[in-house]
């Protein structure tokens, strides 16, 4: 899961001098910090600052919808069958979604 946004952290290169930003992997920033000439992770206390200003991401916001969404009809489906399945499958989607919106530094 996208925890941040490309667009913010090509913003935060731009404005504090740091050049030619690339995505190692999912979540892990390099860019050639001023007068440098080897790429650096981008510091994980600026990651930290932007997903503070910034909030959630679009991904994180889908995940979250679809998450509220399998939990209401879970409480649907499990009243009107009586049963409380629906409402176990919707509580285990929703500990693995829980668990992918952990931020890691």
């Amino acid at each position: 899961m996208r925890h941040y946004c490309d667009q913010w952290v090509q913003e935060w290169c731009d404005n504090n001098g740091w050049t030619e930003l690339f995505i190692e992997r999912r979540n892990h920033y390099w860019a050639f910090p001023p007068n440098a000439v080897m790429p650096e992770p981008i510091p994980s206390t600026v990651l930290r600052v932007i997903k503070t200003e910034r909030g959630l991401s679009s991904e994180e916001k889908t995940w979250i919808g679809l998450a509220t969404a399998l939990t209401v009809m879970g409480l649907i489906l499990g009243y009107l069958m009586m049963c409380p399945m629906p409402l176990v499958l919707a509580f285990a989607f929703d500990a693995v979604t829980a668990a992918q919106l952990e931020v890691e530094y």
